[in-house]
């Protein structure tokens, strides 16, 4: 293990596509083999020497469960509390996995997390989070007349539903998850964006609503103070010009060019924008460095050999004086 001073604080953010893949149903058993994969190269990331926080979405089985909810014969549950009870169901199998995969050596702890958003925040007026499964065209037009609700087009592999994605401003348990952390816990926190409430006359309510979890990964990683975050996806590495015969892979990046090519449309809405832009944020706020990588290659990116780097002023600094 590191000295003590030479250990760092990693926010790994895992996709809730990697825990309920495209191809399968999202059964329990499919989850926790994936969960278990994820936890095996977390455990690999603290054996080099990282703490470790890790973060989820939770698109797909908060969409699941929500459908679950209107074609039940109970009263349905406001979306804030789906997202409640989904961060509860993948906290529980990451942790399990987690032990699992450490053989029980790992200290592990799920924390509850509640996100405050603005009430006024235009994101309720205009939806724009994909949850659920994929419909085509005309289904998704019927649930939207059945059900009230918003459906759209996402990256072109059909119609989903959208919900409200508001902006996350203070993570309610950043204290608590900063203190264990500093035990030497892995902790689990922030999941599906963390669960989305409200301030009104000082008292706090959830609001219906999913936050986008790679923004929450950027503010709960600031909150902590962690130095490092990273985003497992479905490819080992960001490209340029992705999908054409231009396509090329980017292995580093600076802030400022990262700015510059989410500007220009290179990382869109349904895919990359998210990450690069919360990975700017972070960067933006004292952050050293952002990798985006698949979980199969965590190690070997943040060793340097795999992913794509993106790195702020005062890691910059230090590469190019080492160069």
């Amino acid at each position: 293990m590191p000295h003590p001073s030479a250990v760092r604080t990693a926010v790994v953010a895992v996709g809730g596509n990697a825990l309920t893949r495209a191809d399968q149903a999202g059964t329990y058993e499919e989850q926790l083999r994936n969960a278990t994969s994820v936890a095996q190269m977390v455990c690999r990331l603290v054996e080099t020497g990282y703490r470790v926080i890790l973060t989820h979405g939770n698109g797909p089985q908060v969409g699941n469960l929500s459908i679950q909810q209107e074609e039940g014969s109970v009263p349905p549950q406001p979306l804030s509390a789906l997202v409640a009870m989904t961060q509860g169901e993948l906290g529980h199998l990451l942790s399990l996995a987690l032990h699992r995969a450490s053989g029980g050596t790992l200290p592990v702890v799920s924390v509850m997390t509640q996100v405050e958003v603005e009430a006024s925040d235009p994101a309720f007026r205009n939806p724009s989070k994909p949850i659920g499964p994929f419909f085509d065209k005309a289904t998704a037009e019927e649930l939207a007349n059945r059900r009230g609700w918003v459906v759209r087009e996402d990256a072109g592999r059909g119609f989903r539903r959208v919900v409200p994605s508001p902006d996350p401003k203070t993570i309610l348990e950043a204290g608590a998850i900063r203190e264990l952390i500093h035990r030497d816990y892995v902790v689990i926190a922030g999941g599906g964006g963390g669960v989305p409430v409200v301030r009104r006359r000082n008292r706090l309510m959830g609001a219906d609503a999913v936050i986008d979890k790679d923004i929450t990964a950027a503010v709960l990683a600031s909150s902590v103070r962690a130095d490092t975050l990273i985003f497992l996806t479905g490819i080992a590495q960001i490209y340029l010009d992705f999908g054409t015969p231009a396509q090329r892979p980017i292995s580093e990046l600076t802030v400022a060019e990262a700015e510059k090519y989410l500007k220009e449309g290179q990382f869109p809405a349904g895919s990359m924008g998210p990450k690069v832009s919360a990975a700017i944020r972070f960067l933006g706020q004292g952050g050293e460095r952002t990798y985006i990588t698949s979980a199969r290659y965590l190690v070997e990116t943040v060793t340097g050999n795999r992913g794509t780097r993106i790195l702020g002023a005062p890691a910059a600094r230090r590469r190019a004086a080492v160069v």
